[in-house]
């Protein structure tokens, strides 16, 4: 098989999929939950913009804590974290978590696409190769990439396949794979289209492990900030991007096609 132009990696939620009605209204709706208090989206953007909170249950975890730290009620204890999942799932997937996707009722029927299948087409008819790197659930990224996108089999490294990131082991292990030669100056250079502070630190880690490989940031503001009525959060938020060491920011997914095409 020839080698490709360029190799392109997706984070999901937020990239491929708008998760402002879905998995971030479950991080609101399980803190509310347990505390009567529901974050506003710019204290979820804040707490994701420290990079370390890409996983949704340990962020809903994280609010639960600070919340009661500044509002010490007696007895606030935090939840177990396996009990805090079963509600987060209810909320996000509905009634059924564990049934067949056709049946689910929750919050995941509400999400926005950001992409098309076409989008994909064209990365491959460019000759570029490409998969998905994301945190989330491995139910919920098939049943969007298989289901409501139609990929055949997407390379793709979910929640539970490798450690979360900003660690680059599951972007590592996917780029090795799909680019079929060892990592060098040489090699086609590697993308990852992510849009949160975590997934520019993932590909920062990347190239401390190897400084020889063409590792590239790019970044996209998720749809919540994309109204005119947010336009100074929009800002801060590509600022902070920018300063963890994006080197490409986006307005939307669709641009990455631009970036390809400036390889060529």
């Amino acid at each position: 098989m020839a080698p490709p132009s360029c190799l392109l990696l997706f984070d999901i939620d937020g990239v491929i999929r708008d998760v402002a009605g879905s998995y971030r209204r479950a991080l609101q709706s399980t803190v509310e939950h347990y505390c009567g208090w529901c974050p506003e989206p710019s204290c979820i953007d804040a707490l994701k913009g420290e990079g370390v909170w890409n996983n949704d249950w340990d962020a809903s975890l994280e609010l639960l804590r600070r919340h009661w730290i500044s509002h010490p009620i007696d007895k606030a204890t935090l939840p177990d974290r396996d009990a805090l999942i079963t509600v987060f799932s209810r909320f996000y997937f509905g009634a059924n978590p564990d049934g067949e996707p056709e049946a689910w009722d929750g919050y995941i029927c509400d999400e926005p696409l950001l992409v098309d299948p076409g989008f994909f087409c064209t990365l491959t008819n460019r000759n570029v190769r490409w998969g998905f790197v994301s945190g989330a659930e491995p139910p919920s990224a098939r049943f969007l990439l298989s289901k409501r996108l139609g990929l055949i089999n997407p390379a793709l490294i979910a929640m539970g396949d490798a450690p979360d990131k900003p660690d680059p082991s599951g972007f590592l292990r996917l780029a090795a794979e799909l680019l079929g030669q060892p990592f060098s100056a040489t090699a086609p250079p590697v993308g990852y289209l992510g849009d949160t502070v975590a997934d520019v630190h993932t590909v920062m880690r990347a190239r401390e492990q190897w400084p020889q490989q063409r590792f590239v940031s790019l970044a996209v503001v998720p749809p919540h900030l994309q109204t005119v009525n947010q336009a100074e959060a929009r800002a801060r938020y590509e600022q902070a991007l920018q300063e963890a060491g994006a080197d490409v920011i986006l307005s939307q997914t669709t641009e990455a096609l631009n970036w390809v095409k400036d390889l060529s």
